[in-house]
């Protein structure tokens, strides 16, 4: 093996470089003729030595290596590993990419596609067969497996309408909290709070750091979207400065493009440079050229702010001028309803007082009349009624100084005084005794003047 190549048999080559010296040693087998000769046996190796010399003759004489062919058969064990053979128009070559370096690629290749792999030639001793340990795997053409990745995930999010335009919300003009989701040491954070400060200083910016490259960068953007988006922020602005298409990643992710669409807070993706375009960027509302960028996108101007106030100022003095004169007018034309509506009532209401005055005049009228007359009835018949008539009549009353009645002839003793009430006032009078003991002419009359006083009260 001095020049370099491995002879398995070695050994056995002066055996084979001697002819046999007669029939019995043409006859003999290998061992027996040795023997007979009294040389040593062969060395007999084992399957597993001769497939581990094998394979360390591969891994030591053949560096690691590109190789270009189709894939075919590609599968992906649940241990991680990926298995696949690479071919061409007249060989085959079967290929292994182990779990570590299978969890960077972005995809699977698909069946029949171009690739070029990087590895080293190594044998597989339980089988005897000979294998490529694959470190990278690229594809053919400009993109290679990222832009594979990046065209399925984009038609996968296009049929569910997250790409949309017609989904995308406005972001708000003046918003009060930004939430920034980036590195908390990278260029871009400054950025952002550069464009802060100069924009707009008195906004709240709340910063939540992430890794924006590398294994777990996409779940750790997502759960960053999702936490802000349930805080009290008005504009979440997803940012990174640029990089490669391995370093940018982590935004097309598809964690991130579903948290981002799902977000009820509109977000501004900034990443990387002019022209790099990721997932994030086509499911934000806002997609900015760079951080800087998405900063100014999510935060107002304050020279513009104070123009619109100046506007704003302006534009209000006229709003109220015109409101004033507007209900100023209004209440001019209410006035003037009113006014006529108000002389149209009165007018009605006039009428129909003078139209009640009528009608309750000839009531009163009536009620008068009929009350009058009743009065008179009742006056006539009290009247007749009345002791005074009487009097009127020529009857007198006669009256004892205490205004008591005098009915009998014995209520008038001699020398009593007493008064008779006539019609117009009352006449005092006193009883004289006549000769013979009986009452003279005055107690005669006193007599006449006490039936008169009986029959009133009998009236």
């Amino acid at each position: 093996m001095s020049d370099g190549t491995l002879d398995l048999f070695a050994d056995r080559a002066p055996a084979h470089s001697r002819e046999p010296s007669s029939a019995a040693d043409a006859g003999a087998g290998p061992s027996e003729g040795l023997r007979a000769s009294g040389m040593p046996g062969p060395r007999v190796w084992t399957v597993r030595q001769v497939n581990r010399a094998v394979r360390l003759q591969l891994e030591q004489s053949l560096p690691q290596l590109w190789v270009g062919g189709e894939v075919t058969n590609f599968r992906r064990q649940r241990s991680g590993h990926c298995y696949f053979t690479l071919k061409d128009d007249t060989a085959q070559l079967r290929c292994v990419m182990f779990r570590r370096e299978a969890a960077r690629l972005p995809t699977d290749p698909r069946e029949g596609m171009m690739v070029r792999v990087f590895g080293g030639l190594t044998l597989y001793e339980a089988r005897g067969v000979y294998q490529l340990v694959v470190a990278r795997l690229e594809a053919e053409g400009e993109g290679g497996m990222w832009k594979l990745a990046f065209d399925r995930l984009k038609r996968r999010l296009d049929a569910e309408g997250l790409t949309d335009a017609a989904r995308k919300r406005g972001l708000p003009a003046f918003p009060g909290t930004v939430a920034v989701v980036t590195s908390p040491t990278g260029a871009a954070l400054r950025d952002v709070i550069a464009v802060a400060r100069r924009r707009a200083p008195w906004v709240r910016v709340l910063v939540r750091g992430t890794r924006v490259q590398g294994r777990g960068a996409g779940e750790e953007i997502a759960a960053a979207v999702s936490t802000l988006a349930s805080r009290d922020v008005d504009v979440i602005v997803v940012a990174r400065g640029g990089g490669t298409i391995e370093d940018l990643w982590g935004f097309n992710d598809e964690a991130v493009a579903r948290a981002v669409a799902s977000s009820p807070v509109p977000v501004v993706s900034g990443v990387g440079h002019e022209t790099d375009v990721t997932i994030c960027d086509l499911v934000a509302d806002v997609r900015a050229a760079t951080p800087s960028a998405a900063a100014e996108a999510a935060l107002p101007d304050r020279r513009a702010v104070v123009r619109i106030l100046d506007n704003l100022g302006t534009r209000l003095g006229k709003g109220l001028a015109g409101q004033a004169r507007s209900r100023r007018w209004r209440l001019d034309q209410a006035r003037d309803l009113l006014h006529r509506r108000g002389r149209r009532r009165v007018e009605t209401c006039r009428g129909r007082l003078v139209r009640e005055r009528s009608l309750v005049a000839g009531v009163m009228r009536a009620r008068i009349a009929r009350h009058r007359a009743r009065l008179a009835r009742d006056a006539a018949a009290m009247e007749a009624l009345s002791p005074m008539s009487t009097l009127a009549r020529g009857y007198a009353v006669p009256l004892d100084t205490r205004g008591r009645l005098l009915r009998k002839t014995a209520d008038f003793p001699p020398a009593r005084e007493f008064s008779l009430r006539v019609v117009d006032g009352g006449v005092a009078c006193r009883v004289a005794d006549e000769p013979g003991g009986g009452p003279t002419a005055t107690s005669r009359r006193a007599e006449r003047v006490g039936r008169a006083g009986r029959a009133h009260r009998a009236e």
